[in-house]
Parts: structure tokens; sequence; C-alpha cells
């Protein structure tokens, strides 16, 4: 699977407004941002994207790359909501309680919670996901059953393997930089597949990975885009991420065209 050509996506002028979400999972309340178009909504409502962050990240993520980029899809007519998994960022529950599981249980409320709001349409629900949201996604995509999918820079369980030292997960909680990484964590990650449920779902996809990117490696990304069939975009000079204006640049707008449907 090779890396596709690129390519310019035009502006558009629609309006946005954003507003405060909340939902719930096992009694503890996740919180997070949603954006919607204004003006005159489609008979169906609008469309959406889910945007799922990464391993320690929060609905902003680095350089403030996903309330920009909900903007900029406001700014064409697509809805998103953006939001912190249980244990990151504002919302409920602690850090040390975090597995991927737990994720894809989160993500799968999102999609109920957006699917239920009358003003989107609950057939054009989409993902995006981030590193490890991007694992989460390929793991939930069975499930939600999203009308596209996007993996920015996607990570796999090969990430955190080296923390299993000697097979062995710590007793409890590992000070991981300051982040209290629980063992149910570590000791779940030899049994994730992502690449397999990705390959079992087989819907629309997209996969953008920087190509110099040294966390998640760019091989990750054609391993995602060959399990999902589909395209795997590079974006020049892109480090996990994409930092640099000029790639933040060219992601929005590559992403902005599959979301699309351009």
């Amino acid at each position: 699977m090779a890396f596709r050509a690129i390519c310019h996506l035009p502006s558009a002028i629609i309006t946005r407004m954003e507003q405060f979400a909340q939902f719930t999972v096992s009694g503890q309340r996740l919180y997070g941002m949603l954006h919607v178009p204004e003006g005159e909504k489609p008979s169906s409502g609008w469309p959406s994207v889910i945007m799922l962050h990464g391993f320690t990240g929060n609905r902003l993520e680095g350089h403030r790359i996903f309330p920009l980029f909900s903007r900029y899809l406001a700014a064409r007519g697509v809805a998103s909501l953006r939001f912190d998994f249980r244990g990151s960022g504002e919302s409920e529950g602690d850090f040390s309680e975090m597995t991927v599981s737990r994720e894809v249980e989160d993500a799968e409320a999102a999609f109920d919670y957006v699917r239920g709001l009358p003003m989107l349409d609950p057939e054009r629900v989409m993902a995006l996901g981030f590193s490890l949201g991007g694992l989460v996604a390929a793991l939930a995509a069975e499930k939600v059953r999203p009308h596209r999918l996007a993996l920015w820079a996607p990570a796999l369980p090969e990430l955190w393997l080296p923390l299993l030292r000697g097979g062995y997960a710590p007793p409890v909680i590992l000070d991981h930089g300051g982040w209290p990484l629980g063992r149910a964590f570590l000791l779940e990650l030899p049994r994730l597949r992502p690449l397999e449920a990705a390959a079992r779902w087989g819907g629309v996809a997209r996969v953008f990975h920087g190509d110099v990117d040294t966390v998640c490696p760019p091989e990750w990304g054609v391993r995602y885009a060959q399990a999902l069939g589909c395209d795997a975009v590079a974006i020049p000079g892109a480090g996990h991420t994409f930092d640099s204006l000029d790639a933040v640049d060219l992601l929005y707008r590559e992403t902005g065209r599959f979301l699309l449907g351009m």
C-alpha cells in the first residue's frame, strides 16, 4: 500500500455555533464541545464527525489541532463532537482506570449521543481517531458503523509493549511521566487486535500519517490502510502531532476532502 498524492480543498462560507456537551458512561460524566454549522440544515440533518484523542491527550490535542479542525469542518457544513475520554481532560474518572476497552465504550456512547441529536443526521456520523484514538476507532468501528473513518497517525499496541518489562506488568500503578498508568491498561495490550477489527469492518476509510513520525512509524499507517483496504496519505515533513503550520494546513485540507466525500 503506497502513500497517494495530495491536492487542494476549496473553501466555503458557512458560519458555526459551539456549545458544551456531556454524556454519561457507567455513572461517570464525559465532557466535550459540540460544533454545529449555522444556517439552514439539510433536511436529514448535518453530517458529523466524532473526534477521539490520543494517549494522555484531551479534546484540544497539541497546538489546538482538534478545535481548529472542528471549526474548519463547521465552516464547510460538517458538525463535530470532540470530547475527553474518562480519566482524561475534564471528564470524570481517573487516568489510572484507563484502558483501551474503556475508551471503546466511551466512543460507543459518543456515537449514541450524537445520533440522538435532532440537528444531526444519524446515518452520516463519522469518526476521526488520532494516535491511540485511532486504535480505539478501529476497534469500535464494527459496532458504531461510522459513515466514514479517518485515522491520524494511528497507534498499535506495540507502542506500549516495552512497558511490560520482561513480560510483567507493575503490581498496581506505573508512574508514566506523572501519569498514573494502570496495570489493567498494560495487561490488555497483548490481546488487542485493531488491524483485524479494521479489516472486519470494511467501511470507507483513509489514513493520514506524517512521513517522519518517530512515535507511530509511517509503516503503521500503511498497515492500517492495508487492513482497511484504503489509501494512506503522507503528510510530508510531519512528525506525530503534524508539527508545522504547513503540515496542519495540508492535513486539514486532505482530511476535509475525504470527510466531505470529495
